[in-house]
């Protein structure tokens, strides 16, 4: 256990980074938050706030040496960001980890290798390639960016052969055939810097409009489902050399488990843990990117997590004032189509939709 850290950085300064900073401040850790936006959810809540772009090297490297170790809220950070940052600070979970998670065909490919089953992909960067992977792969199928994508954002459902696409030039993308699945899960997984490692129970996830809306913990499935689902999240943790907290979102198909996504970072799915845990995810990413010994993934509660986007932000009062309900405020300032402004959770029995 190291007792040497009292201060760490995080590259981000939205909700993530907020309640990652609350979770800190509960272990005596003090929080500076780098981030290009001003007026940012965590800004009012960190110990310290550098307000910069992510390719300024001078403030980075300042930045780098007012912490004792440096993590991410969101994984699109570009690679030589992190490259800076690790010549003068201990970055966790390590750059090598984000350049495969932040394209979808690194991380594709690597979780292949494991041994770990997605749906059907092949790279596309012009026609001929699109056409080649849609008679192999079939329709439907979805066409994606490789970066910077997220939230339904970067794709495209392809229905036809004839189905009119624009591709970009310097684009990449992939193509991945559609998934006929049963449920949505995800499993919050942390490992330590001592490769201890823990895992959460799978939710199951329900999205609106490509945006996660309702996160159920835990996931209605088999134990036999739900372990399958833990040691694939175990896996690919082992296998990034993962120190943090690593989201995996997979396709229930029957007995089969398909990976869809990877998040190293705290992940919307785990909010729930905050009220429905013995350890938080954000504690425990604390935890682990510090060194500490690794919390109690015990969850004590059944949960469900509901998402207060734009104006369903209005609801936060009312659900305040239902009993078990937890309110989660992300202190931002203006609503807007698709912007998550809070999250609830009702722990128990009952629903928190038919709270409404």
């Amino acid at each position: 256990m190291s007792k040497s850290i009292s201060i760490i950085g995080i590259l981000g300064g939205g909700q993530l980074g907020r309640m990652t900073a609350i979770a800190a401040e509960k272990l005596g850790i003090r929080t500076h938050i780098y981030t290009d936006e001003r007026a940012s959810p965590t800004e009012k809540i960190a110990y310290k706030t550098t307000i910069a772009p992510y390719d300024d090297a001078a403030a980075l490297q300042k930045f780098a040496e007012s912490v004792d170790v440096v993590s991410f809220e969101f994984e699109n950070i570009p690679y030589k960001t992190l490259e800076i940052l690790e010549k003068y600070v201990e970055v966790n979970p390590k750059p090598e980890v984000i350049k495969i998670c932040q394209n979808r065909l690194r991380e594709k490919d690597f979780v292949n290798s494991l041994g770990v089953g997605t749906a059907p992909y092949a790279r596309v960067s012009n026609r001929d390639e699109l056409e080649a992977a849609i008679r192999k792969i079939g329709k439907p199928s979805i066409l994606k960016t490789t970066e910077m994508g997220y939230d339904g954002k970067g794709q495209v459902q392809i229905e036809s052969l004839l189905q009119q696409i624009e591709l970009k030039d310097g684009v990449e993308y992939v193509l991945e055939g559609f998934v006929h699945f049963e449920k949505e899960i995800s499993v919050i997984v942390a490992r330590g810097k001592d490769g201890e490692v823990k895992c959460y129970e799978p939710a199951e996830n329900i999205h609106k409009n490509h945006i996660l809306d309702i996160t159920i913990s835990p996931a209605n499935i088999s134990k036999e489902l739900a372990q399958k689902a833990r040691d694939i999240a175990m896996k690919i943790a082992e296998g990034l050399g993962l120190v943090g907290v690593l989201a995996v979102e997979m396709f229930v198909c029957g007995d089969e488990i398909l990976v869809n996504e990877l998040a190293p970072r705290p992940h919307n799915s785990g909010h729930h843990t905050i009220d429905s845990c013995i350890t938080s995810q954000f504690e425990q990413f604390v935890r682990a990117i510090c060194g500490l010994e690794l919390g109690d993934v015990t969850q004590h509660s059944k949960a469900e997590m509901k998402n207060l986007i734009g104006d369903e932000i209005a609801l936060a009062e009312k659900y305040a004032a239902e009993p078990d309900c937890f309110v989660h405020l992300y202190g931002k300032a203006t609503a807007r189509e698709g912007r998550k402004m809070a999250h609830v959770t009702k722990v128990g029995q009952e629903s928190v939709v038919n709270s409404q």
